[in-house]
């Protein structure tokens, strides 16, 4: 079955750094746009950056921008997400979507757009 599989989460303290992996299986991603989504414990889901399919476009919530780069490495079938400067209210499970058509040449964070979800994986900022 078709898979996103995110991976790098972890517990790190204010002002560090994590990279995030998201690995898609049983289908190539490189003509997809994908997102990073994130939800914190009591609040709704926030979406945070996407990336288009050619990787020419990308797009960042006010809350991470200057602080997150999305990336794609098509060789590897994989989306990263780095994350430097971590904040507390950065602590979530941080999710990756993919887009639920192959291009157009675009980057969206409205989650309607995207059909595959991965299952997340937990980032804790704590001191």
């Amino acid at each position: 079955q078709l898979q996103l599989v995110e991976s790098g989460g972890g517990l790190v303290q204010p002002g560090g750094s994590l990279r995030l992996s998201c690995a898609a299986s049983r289908f190539t991603l490189d003509n997809y746009a994908v997102a990073w989504f994130r939800r914190a414990p009591g609040k709704e889901r926030e979406a945070i950056s996407c990336i288009n399919n050619r990787a020419t476009i990308s797009h960042y919530a006010d809350s991470v921008k200057d602080r997150f780069a999305i990336s794609r490495d098509n060789a590897k079938n994989t989306i990263y997400l780095q994350m430097n400067g971590l904040k507390f209210e950065d602590t979530a499970v941080y999710y990756c979507a993919r887009a639920w058509r192959p291009g157009p040449n675009i980057c969206t964070v409205a989650p309607d757009y995207y059909d595959l979800w991965g299952q997340g994986t937990q980032v804790i900022v704590s001191s």
